[in-house]
């Protein structure tokens, strides 16, 4: 139909083709209906199929929907720069009592971060995503602002995270998107900004723990601890602490941790079975990397589950996630041999676009 060539879209349904003279149409609150030029009349019925059909779901990526000053709604495609009073939305109209859907949106490891929110509204929620001016976060953090949440990119360097959010507004200068100034490695910087959260008397729908170290060198934090455990998980868990009040009012709102298969490949307990917090914070003569990077990850999943036994009655749910294996990102500066490995195998791993998938997935289901 022309309607839906004008769309970007191919006609494939030839049952719902129209005859010659009828033009599809839709009223401001989503039912289509028919004109028929010819005798000049219009139905809610489809001339070949007697179906009543509405529109499905949110514009699609890149379409808004304007007045004009007469009050007709028209649509604006941000990407081809065009308007059109055709809704776009026309390919996918279902009919007016439709049975719920048996199978869920599939993707698999080719699929993109602005695939997955494909057709979703996020107008109206708030999203705050830690370490997003770079890797998943970053393409977190876009992918909820190109789909109209309110999105805080929670940073410990500003100036790139208001490069960051240039870069998002780049790409769509309405995307309402800010950052604001949060280091882990300090725990009177975690509570500041949990007050200036706060202080914006605003709901939070939805938080993305994605910040993380990797690799590093020992060292303690001001705070006394060591860095790779202080900064992957404690950081975060003194975080949603201090925010939990604002995401049970929120509800229903989420949790995402963001985590590693790696954390298969160590243990916190000790030789009886009982938690041993030497492992979790271990001097310098007891440090590996690669092993703290890994108590951290699993600390990571103990905590997103023991979050969500105690919050989900509550109406909010917390979920860990393996992003997939991750080459693009520079986790890995801080060592030279892991940044070589890294190059080496980035040819055969996932770039960070398709990495945000499994945060955003989350959030969808």
């Amino acid at each position: 139909m022309a309607a839906l060539r004008y769309s970007g879209l191919d006609d494939t349904d030839s049952e719902d083709e129209l005859p010659p003279c009828w033009e599809q149409r839709t009223t401001k609150d989503g039912w289509v209906y028919y004109a028929n030029h010819t005798e000049e009349k219009t139905q809610w019925e489809h001339p070949k199929t007697g179906k009543r059909k509405r529109i499905a779901g949110d514009l699609p990526y890149g379409w808004e929907q304007e007045t004009d000053e007469n009050g007709q709604v028209f649509f604006v495609d941000h990407i081809n720069k065009r308007t059109t009073y055709l809704d776009p939305r026309l390919a996918f109209t279902v009919d007016e009592n439709p049975t719920r859907p048996t199978t869920r949106q599939r993707y698999d490891a080719s699929t993109t971060a602005m695939e997955i929110l494909q057709g979703r509204d996020f107008t109206g929620k708030v999203v705050v995503v830690t370490g997003a001016n770079s890797g998943i976060g970053f393409e977190t953090a876009k992918s909820f602002a190109l789909h109209g949440a309110h999105v805080i990119l929670a940073c410990r360097n500003m100036t790139r995270a208001n490069e960051a959010v240039s870069r998002i507004l780049g790409e769509w200068r309405k995307a309402k998107v800010e950052a604001m100034t949060l280091d882990l490695a300090l725990l009177r910087s975690v509570q500041h900004f949990a007050q200036a959260f706060k202080a914006k008397n605003v709901s939070l729908h939805v938080l993305v723990c994605n910040a993380a170290a990797f690799a590093l060198p020992w060292s303690l934090t001001k705070d006394g601890l060591e860095t790779t455990f202080q900064v992957n998980h404690l950081g975060h868990f003194f975080l949603v602490q201090l925010l939990q009040d604002v995401l049970c009012c929120s509800a229903p709102a989420r949790v995402v941790v963001v985590s590693s298969e790696s954390h298969r490949f160590t243990d916190i307990n000790d030789s009886s079975g009982k938690l041993d917090f030497s492992r979790l914070s271990p001097s310098k003569s007891d440090y590996w990397a690669m092993l703290a990077y890994n108590r951290s990850k699993l600390c990571n999943i103990l905590f997103s589950n023991e979050l969500h036994r105690r919050l989900s009655p509550r109406g909010v749910t917390s979920n860990a996630v393996h992003p997939g294996n991750m080459m693009y990102s520079s986790i890995h500066r801080n060592w030279w041999v892991y940044t070589l490995l890294f190059t080496l195998a980035r040819p055969f791993t996932k770039s960070m676009n398709q990495l945000a998938v499994r945060t955003l997935h989350l959030r969808t289901i």
